[in-house]
């Protein structure tokens, strides 16, 4: 019998807000992947390494962190080939993901290689969205409201459309992207209507007002939330 490719979302930061379930199968696991940079540490391993018992063998899978070359289909298919070996041994492997998997997920990629033929289990995490509105205690939708969900690397016109009349959004990715998402909720009226979180649950954390957000400082894991009332219960 193959072993079993379990896709496990561990959560936007904060260890302690793994999953139950995601936990007994990282700590039962014969083999556990990971992605990581070209060089340096994995944050999907970091997050869970209070876990970890270390009697899993780990294969970090390396790519380049750049929007240009993401994602890196080339890696992609290596990573089918080593973890396919241990699934074909009858090992289990469990491939971590930051937030959830399939909300934005890395492990999209190798589900989409892989689930054909072998047992796949997609182990649902807590997402970054929910983790920053947990944290800035803004609710993100009520009532009949409709969440859009806007990748700030869309250009400025598409950003526009996207927040014009939109009742509740989440703009996330927004590193680089800041200044000129920034500049579109002025001028749409809503800069007092969002809310700017980076690094959500992280040691790193830090909530701050757009106009003191520098722009060459905001990392790639940051968010702002914006309700159009302001806030989801008005």
């Amino acid at each position: 019998m193959t072993g079993t490719l379990y896709g496990i979302g561990v959560g936007p930061g904060d260890p302690e807000l793994i999953t139950l379930k995601a936990l007994r199968i990282l700590q039962a696991a014969s083999v556990i992947a990971y992605p990581a940079p070209e060089s340096g540490e994995s944050l999907a391993r970091g997050i869970v390494a209070p876990h970890l018992n270390g009697a899993a063998e780990e294969i970090p899978i390396r790519m380049p962190m750049v929007q240009a070359r993401f994602p890196a289909q080339e890696v992609y298919d290596w990573a089918v080939g080593e973890l396919g070996a241990h699934l074909e041994a009858g090992r289990d492997v469990a491939v971590l993901c930051e937030g959830d998997p399939f909300f934005y997920g890395s492990f999209m990629y190798l589900f989409a290689r892989m689930a054909e033929r072998y047992a796949v289990e997609v182990v649902p995490g807590v997402s970054s969205l929910t983790a920053c509105a947990a944290v800035l205690g803004a609710p993100l939708a009520s009532r009949n409201d409709v969440l859009t969900v806007v990748p700030a690397p869309l250009s400025e016109d598409e950003l526009k459309a996207r927040l014009t009349g939109a009742e509740a959004a989440a703009v996330i990715k927004v590193g680089r992207h800041f200044e000129k998402v920034r500049g579109v909720l002025a001028e749409l009226g809503l800069t007092e209507q969002a809310r700017y979180i980076e690094h959500a649950t992280m040691d790193s954390q830090k909530i701050l007002p757009l106009d003191a957000v520098e722009p060459a400082g905001v990392p790639y894991f940051s968010m702002i939330l914006v309700h159009q009332r302001g806030a989801a219960w008005k």
